[in-house]
C-alpha cells in the first residue's frame, strides 16, 4: 500500500519540473495537488465504506435472527467506523505528501493520530452500548447494573486513550507517562472519588443482590419511594409513584439504609400492620345479660357458649362468689372483641390464610390500649391492597360499639370551645 501511495503522490513533482517550473514552485504546486488528491481519495474511501458498512450492514441485520447487530446499527457503530477508515488512509498518506516539510508532517501526523484515537474510543463506546442494550433485553440480565460495568470499562479505556494522546502530543514515552500518572494518583482519586465509590457500590449491589432494576425501594433520606429504573456508576434513578424522578448516589445504597419491597412482591401476600386505640375506661367485665345479648353475633356465638360453660364450671368447682364480677374467671368486652376480629379476619376473602393472621394487644399508652391487626393480603397490587385494608378497618371501627367499647380520639377544637 505504501508503494502505491508513493507512486500516486510522487509523480507530479517530476512532471512539473519537466514542464520547466522552478524547484520551489513545483514543490508547492505538487503539494497542493497532492493534498487535493488525498482529500478526494479519502472522501471516496469514506463513501465506499459508508455504503458497505452502513447500507449493506443494515440490510444484512434485517435478515439475521440475532438482535445484537440491530443494536450496533442503532448506536451508529458502523457509521463511526466509516469515519475511521479514511483517516487511516490520511494517516499513511501524510508522511509521503509532507516528506519535505518535517514540521507540518509532524503536526498533521499528531492531529490525525489523535483523531484516530478519539474515534476508536467512540466506536468502542458504541459497541459496549449496543452490548448493554442487547443484554438488557435478556431476562437474566434485565435487572443487573450493566450500565455501571460499561462505564467502568469506558473510564479505563478513556484513561489509556488520554495517556496515548498526551504521549503523542509531547513525545513522552508510555512508561514515563504511567509513572507520572502514578505520582498524581492522589489527585486522580480525589477527582474521581464519586466514580470510585460508585463502582465499589455497584459491585456490592450486584454481588449481594441488594437492588435490581424494577425493584420498589423506599429511601426517606432522598425522598425516594418508587421503582428503580436505572443503575449506573454514579447514580440510581427511581421513578416515584407520582411519576417524579429521584436520583440517589450509588454509594448511598451501601452506606445508608433503605427499604426494598422485592421480598413482599415475591411473597404470597402483602403485610397489613395497623392498630386502633381503645379507650381504657371503656374496658369492663361482661355479665350474663351482656353475654346473652352478644350471642346474637354469629361469628362468636359458639365461642361464647363454649367459653361461658368453661368459666361457669371453673367458678362452681371453686365456689367463687360471683356477686362481685371481679371474683373468679370472667370474659371482658375487649377480649371478646379480639376474638370477634380474629374470626372476621379468618373469614375475610382478601387475606392469605397460609400466612400470619393475628389480632394482638400492645403495650398501653397515654392514648389508650392499642389493638393491632397483623395480616397479609392476597392481592399485592397497591390499589387493591389499600381497598382490602380500608375494608377491614371500616368494619372493625364500626363494630366497636357492639361491644360497648370506645375508640380513643383527641378532643376537637370545636368541642373545647363549646365547653
Amino acid at each position: 500500500m505504501l508503494k502505491l501511495l508513493d507512486k500516486i503522490f510522487n509523480f507530479l513533482y517530476p512532471l512539473f519540473r519537466d514542464w520547466g517550473m522552478s524547484r520551489n514552485f513545483a514543490s508547492y504546486i505538487s503539494l497542493i495537488f497532492n493534498i487535493a488528491i488525498m482529500l478526494a481519495l479519502a472522501y471516496a474511501i469514506y463513501y465506499i465504506a459508508k455504503f458497505v458498512l452502513v447500507t449493506l450492514t443494515a440490510i444484512f441485520a434485517q435478515r439475521t435472527k440475532t438482535k445484537f447487530d440491530d443494536y450496533l446499527i442503532h448506536n451508529k457503530t458502523t457509521k463511526y467506523t466509516a469515519y475511521l477508515i479514511p483517516f487511516f488512509f490520511i494517516y499513511k498518506a501524510v508522511p509521503i505528501i509532507l516528506d519535505k516539510y518535517e514540521y507540518w508532517e509532524l503536526l498533521f501526523g499528531k492531529i490525525v493520530g489523535i483523531y484516530i484515537v478519539l474515534i476508536s474510543l467512540w466506536i468502542i463506546r458504541t459497541i459496549f452500548n449496543a452490548l448493554r442494550d442487547y443484554l438488557k433485553q435478556k431476562p437474566e440480565y434485565s435487572d443487573k447494573p450493566i450500565d455501571s460495568f460499561v462505564q467502568v470499562i469506558m473510564i479505563v479505556l478513556w484513561i489509556f486513550g488520554v495517556a496515548m494522546i498526551i504521549s503523542t502530543l509531547f513525545g513522552i514515552k508510555k512508561g514515563e507517562l504511567l509513572t507520572i500518572l502514578g505520582t498524581l494518583s492522589a489527585i486522580i482519586i480525589l477527582i474521581f472519588r464519586d466514580t470510585i465509590l460508585g463502582f465499589v457500590s455497584s459491585v456490592q449491589v450486584a454481588i449481594n443482590d441488594m437492588v435490581r432494576i424494577g425493584d420498589w425501594i423506599t429511601m426517606d433520606k432522598f425522598g425516594a419511594d418508587g421503582d428503580v429504573i436505572e443503575i449506573n456508576l454514579t447514580t440510581v434513578k427511581v421513578r416515584n409513584f407520582d411519576n417524579t424522578i429521584t436520583t440517589i448516589p450509588t454509594y448511598a445504597l451501601s452506606s445508608d439504609s433503605f427499604q426494598n419491597w422485592r421480598g413482599m412482591q415475591n411473597s404470597e401476600g402483602r403485610r397489613i400492620k395497623r392498630h386502633i386505640l381503645i379507650k381504657s375506661s371503656s374496658i369492663r367485665f361482661l355479665n350474663n345479660d351482656d353475654l346473652n345479648h352478644m350471642k346474637g353475633i354469629q361469628l362468636i356465638t359458639s365461642y361464647i357458649e363454649t367459653r361461658q360453660a368453661e368459666i361457669e364450671k371453673y367458678n362452681d368447682l371453686r365456689g367463687i362468689d360471683k356477686s362481685l364480677a371481679l371474683n373468679g374467671r370472667n370474659m371482658t368486652n375487649l377480649g371478646l372483641f379480639r376474638k370477634y376480629i380474629m374470626q372476621y379476619l379468618l373469614d375475610h376473602p382478601g387475606l392469605n390464610k397460609n400466612m400470619h393472621i393475628m389480632c394482638r394487644q400492645l403495650q398501653s399508652t397515654a392514648h389508650g390500649v392499642p389493638l393491632e391487626i397483623y395480616v397479609f393480603s392476597s392481592d399485592k397490587r397497591w390499589a387493591n391492597y389499600e381497598y382490602i385494608m380500608s375494608d377491614i378497618f371500616d368494619h372493625i371501627m364500626a363494630s366497636v360499639i357492639y361491644f360497648d367499647l370506645e375508640i380513643f380520639e383527641l378532643p376537637s377544637q370545636i368541642g373545647v370551645l363549646d365547653r
